[in-house]
């Protein structure tokens, strides 16, 4: 066995399993864990090898990349708490890339606990969805230790097209919510933008060329704009994920005594969605609510 070709992956939900193709792709050996075991038969379909538990892929790997849903569940992968099945028993030969959206503050914190006895932490959280991801386009957004991030330079760069370095654990964490922000954002002036041109009866898809041509140009215009008019909501990122990352934008917000009334705005738009049973739709779906807005009907 050759460590250096093993990379583990925890967490293979859409952005997990994504992770996991860049890598196989790349040639890397994938050792992958999750506790639904469906994803796990799925990676093993991709050509990867499924592990009974977070352990077991700190066995075959000493690279290891997270890709579970929140704080809590990183924490408890890292430290021993009570009652606790999920942790990974991980040493310090051991490197730990964290590419899901957290609490930065707590995430600061984690990396100040963590003893010469526990791993090494790389937080680097990835802005991009799924579809990006697989495609190569994602964007690492890391804080930690600069040695730390250039040992892992090779899987980083075999997941993602570019990475930056912004400082401190915590640092990765709060630009990618500032990222999240403004992309969430962007996909409601977008669906909000399309709606108003539909209902004064423009073509949709020649109006997106417009737009991709316009001033108001954005990224989200190419990866969300034909979703919207054509109502494919096959998720690229959940919407429920939305929800989560904007309930955490305003509670860091409310520490850091910043108001956010765009950000309000748009939760009441996903938990409108939501309401609806659409939150395990891709969070494009928020078109969906915007022609529910209309008051003037065909």
């Amino acid at each position: 066995m050759n460590p250096s070709t093993h990379v583990g992956v925890i967490g293979l939900g859409l952005i997990g399993t994504s992770l996991a193709q860049r890598l196989l792709n790349a040639g890397y050996s994938v050792y992958g864990f999750d506790v639904n075991k469906a994803r796990c038969d799925h990676l093993a379909q991709l050509g990867g090898e499924p592990c009974e538990s977070a352990q077991a892929v700190g066995i075959h790997c000493k690279q290891i990349v997270f890709a579970v849903f929140n704080t809590d569940q990183v924490e408890a992968l890292l430290e021993v708490k009570k009652d606790n099945p999920f942790y990974a028993h991980l040493g310090p030969q051991h490197q730990v890339i964290c590419t899901s959206t957290c609490d930065p503050d707590r995430i600061e914190s984690l990396a100040s606990r963590l003893s010469d006895a526990g791993p090494q932490f790389l937080e680097a959280p990835l802005s991009g969805n799924s579809d990006q991801i697989a495609k190569g386009n994602g964007i690492f957004l890391i804080g930690g230790s600069l040695s730390v991030m250039n040992e892992c330079a090779p899987v980083l760069e075999a997941i993602a097209k570019q990475h930056f370095f912004l400082g401190k654990a915590g640092s990765g964490g709060r630009a990618k919510l500032a990222v999240n922000l403004i992309g969430g954002l962007n996909r409601a002036v977008m669906a909000e933008g399309l709606a108003f041109a539909e209902s004064m009866g423009l073509e949709l898809v020649a109006f997106l060329e417009v737009l991709k041509n316009s001033a108001a140009y954005s990224r989200t215009m190419d990866n969300r704009g034909l979703k919207m008019i054509h109502s494919d909501y096959e998720p690229h990122a959940f919407l429920n994920q939305s929800l989560k990352d904007f309930t955490l934008m305003h509670e860091v917000a409310s520490r850091v005594g910043q108001s956010l009334p765009l950000a309000k705005e748009y939760v009441e738009i996903v938990k409108s969605c939501i309401s609806h049973g659409e939150g395990h739709l891709d969070n494009s779906v928020v078109m969906k609510e915007m022609r529910r807005r209309r008051t003037i009907t065909d």
